[in-house]
């Protein structure tokens, strides 16, 4: 079935049958111990992971664990999800809020730093809890809450039309009840400059189970022209559940972007860049951008120079065709868009 422009349109299904992504992220993994024990861990390294977990809680997804490689704290996977002593470590340069974003509030809960677009912080809920978030330490309980919160921002949007398109970010949108989010969407279509409607989220990688027909009813159906950024650091994450979700958005219309955190012991090694620039190819998604890490606290032994990035970058060039060589770039505060380093 077709609406009137076109686009495939995805049945809602019958909506009398529960959704099966919000009971795979209740049962997400909290506790360290448990962790251990379903990727039999060293026990040797279950003490520093105790108290590191005080600083930022453990929360990963029992199909994003099963990925990762039993008895190894090398994984890729663990290493991005593990709390780590390192993370107690006061390093000149990290901060609370590495990109100033307290100072880039149009209105509660909307960020506004670049000329055309502006970003809605929908909700401090995530379906995993990366060690080198950015947002890891953002004040997400002064945000407004409840249905309307959002009035304020839907309103300071349909006065500036110079925006074009709206990005939804977190925590992750995709948390939030496809209900809630259909009814932004809606208020945000009825803004007539408003043309694009883009998502942030990681839930397509560590819950593909979320990409569902009554997400796609709404995000693929609507007015503003869908665009999905998920976000994988490592070709172990694109499983055929993934690409299956990726599939199923494309049907659905969307364009489906990657960016990607640039990690060591992750991804900091060109082998590692260029199979999951290829296996993002193969489930039918760009790469988009490759982040050098913002500096927030807590994260620091995640940095890679900028020398090591740049020789890393050049060395994916010679390899991938042009097309599957995301941009190499950081988040300057204040500047008007992102920084390239090459």
């Amino acid at each position: 079935m077709e609406n009137e422009g076109g686009k495939l349109a995805v049945a809602a299904g019958d909506a009398s049958v529960e959704p099966a992504w919000p009971g795979l992220l209740a049962s997400a993994v909290r506790d360290v111990e448990e962790l251990w024990r379903l990727l039999d861990l060293p026990a040797s390294a279950l003490p520093g992971a105790r108290r590191a977990v005080r600083l930022f809680p453990l929360l990963v997804p029992r199909g994003f664990v099963a990925r990762m490689r039993r008895g190894d704290l090398t994984d890729p996977l663990l290493l991005q999800v593990v709390p780590a002593l390192h993370e107690e470590a006061d390093v000149v340069g990290y901060t609370a809020d590495p990109l100033a974003e307290g100072g880039c509030q149009a209105v509660p809960g909307l960020l506004h730093k670049y000329r055309g677009r502006a970003l809605l912080v929908t909700t401090g809920a995530c379906a995993v809890h990366c060690r080198y978030c950015f947002r890891r330490h953002y004040a997400y309980g002064d945000l407004p809450r409840g249905r309307r919160w959002w009035d304020p921002a839907v309103a300071w949007l349909r006065a500036n039309a110079d925006i074009d398109e709206v990005l939804l970010s977190g925590g992750d949108p995709l948390t939030l009840p496809d209900a809630i989010l259909a009814e932004l969407a809606s208020d945000l279509a009825a803004i007539p400059h408003l043309r694009r409607l883009r998502i942030h989220s990681r839930l397509p990688v560590v819950l593909p189970e979320r990409i569902d027909r009554r997400f796609l009813a709404w995000f693929g159906g609507g007015r503003l022209q869908p665009v999905m950024v998920i976000h994988s650091n490592h070709a172990q994450e694109i499983d055929v559940s993934v690409a299956g979700a990726c599939a199923r958005m494309r049907t659905a219309g969307v364009t489906v972007l990657n960016q990607t955190v640039l990690l060591t012991g992750v991804n900091d090694a060109v082998q590692a860049q260029c199979e999951l620039a290829r296996a993002l190819m193969s489930a039918g998604v760009l790469p988009y951008y490759l982040h050098q890490l913002d500096r927030v606290a807590g994260a620091a032994h995640f940095a890679v120079d900028d020398a090591t990035a740049t020789a890393l970058h050049r060395d994916m060039a010679a390899c991938l065709p042009g097309y599957l060589v995301p941009r190499l770039v950081r988040e300057v505060p204040g500047a008007p868009g992102k920084t390239a380093l090459v």
